[in-house]
């Protein structure tokens, strides 16, 4: 299997630890560990203290999978399986595709939604939204389909967009998918990141006999460093060979992370609501910096998630803004060159505290250029 490199997680990995402000980033400010102990039950905090460091079920700590589904509306934990989520997403692609299927997935997108489906050698069509309000056409979509098409790859909340489909268009998607007997994977990884105005989608698994869901810590709880990701799905099949798969990467998963995720997700509302409230406030800052300058255009706010893709007015590409900008201000943002999406666009992301400190910082940087000083 050859697959390329990840553009994404290969520049990040020249700049995430280097640069003084991170203006791209899709997480939000990672908690203390002392934060996660103290919104603890007696209970968990039981577990915690007296926990081995052994090897771990290869499904997911019972526990841990009993506390992923009552944010579900299945009943048996058979129904999910524990990993990190870019090994669930690079397993179910495998699981999923032969050579010769065709694939659907939404454009710009995560790399690995798509890289992965291409190392496999499938056919693989984008579902692109209208770049002038970043929303999607189901319609679309259906005219994608193929006679050989096996998957849908939806991502909603959209990273880097912040779009967000209506109740009315994810039926409408499982109606096209059940219709043609096609398998939906859902990357969702920004779940309950909702925004005023927007109303909270069902999981895919809960709505369709083919749907998996992908969410995990990292975005909406702000626990990135626990590397905890599940499947969920109504087809257990499908799930017993993602386990399968498994046992030859990380077989299992790691011991404290599954106790600390367990304590995340029964008490849910202390991680996502302050991490909402600064989305929130970001989005304000930078809307209010955005009218107040030329060089950044068309800035759509999210409807849900934590990040933007927001078009810039320059001569030079992306990625030429992006590498002065870095080296000249010491802020790092990802230009669309890293998504493989055609124009001249920038992430932003609201999850940080330190956001309308950047913005100041920018803002003044961009003055400069505008008044031709150095």
């Amino acid at each position: 299997m050859k697959i390329n490199d990840f553009k994404l997680e290969r520049y990040f990995a020249q700049h995430e630890f280097t640069a003084k402000y991170l203006l791209s980033s899709s997480d939000c400010d990672g908690y203390e560990l002392n934060y996660i102990l103290e919104n603890a039950s007696k209970e968990e905090l039981k577990l915690w203290e007296n926990l081995k460091l052994g090897y771990t079920e290869s499904e997911g700590n019972p526990l841990l999978r009993e506390a992923i589904l009552q944010h579900y509306n299945l009943n048996s934990i058979e129904n999910v399986v524990v990993a990190t989520p870019g090994e669930l997403n690079f397993i179910s692609m495998n699981v999923l595709l032969n050579a010769t299927d065709h694939a659907i997935t939404v454009s710009p997108c995560y790399q690995s939604l798509s890289e992965v489906v291409k190392s496999i050698h499938c056919e693989l069509s984008f579902w692109k939204p209208n770049s002038e309000d970043w929303t999607f056409n189901t319609e679309d979509l259906e005219q994608l389909i193929q006679r050989n098409t096996k998957l849908i790859i939806l991502n909603f909340p959209h990273n880097p967009t912040g779009s967000y489909l209506t109740k009315h268009q994810l039926n409408e998607i499982v109606a096209i998918a059940r219709k043609h007997d096609i398998y939906i994977f859902s990357d969702e990884m920004y779940h309950k990141l909702i925004h005023e105005d927007t109303e909270e989608l069902q999981p895919i698994c809960d709505l369709y006999e083919k749907g998996i869901s992908l969410w995990g810590t990292s975005k909406t709880f702000g626990l990135a460093g626990l590397r905890t990701g599940w499947l969920v799905s109504q087809d257990k099949s499908f799930l017993q060979k993602v386990v399968a798969f498994k046992d030859y990467l990380s077989i299992c998963n790691s011991a404290p992370s599954e106790i600390l995720s367990i304590m995340a997700l029964n008490n849910i509302n202390a991680f996502l609501e302050p991490n909402l409230k600064k989305i929130n406030s970001n989005i304000a800052v930078f809307s209010e910096f955005v009218d107040q300058q030329n060089v950044i255009t068309n800035f759509v706010p999210p409807k849900a998630g934590s990040t933007s893709f927001v078009q810039l007015n320059i001569d030079n590409s992306a990625l030429e803004f992006s590498n002065t900008l870095v080296k000249e201000t010491g802020i790092m943002t990802v230009p669309s060159e890293m998504f493989e999406y055609e124009g001249k666009y920038i992430r932003i992301g609201f999850g940080r505290a330190n956001f309308p400190e950047i913005i100041a910082v920018l803002d003044h940087y961009l003055k400069k250029i505008r008044n031709g000083s150095n």
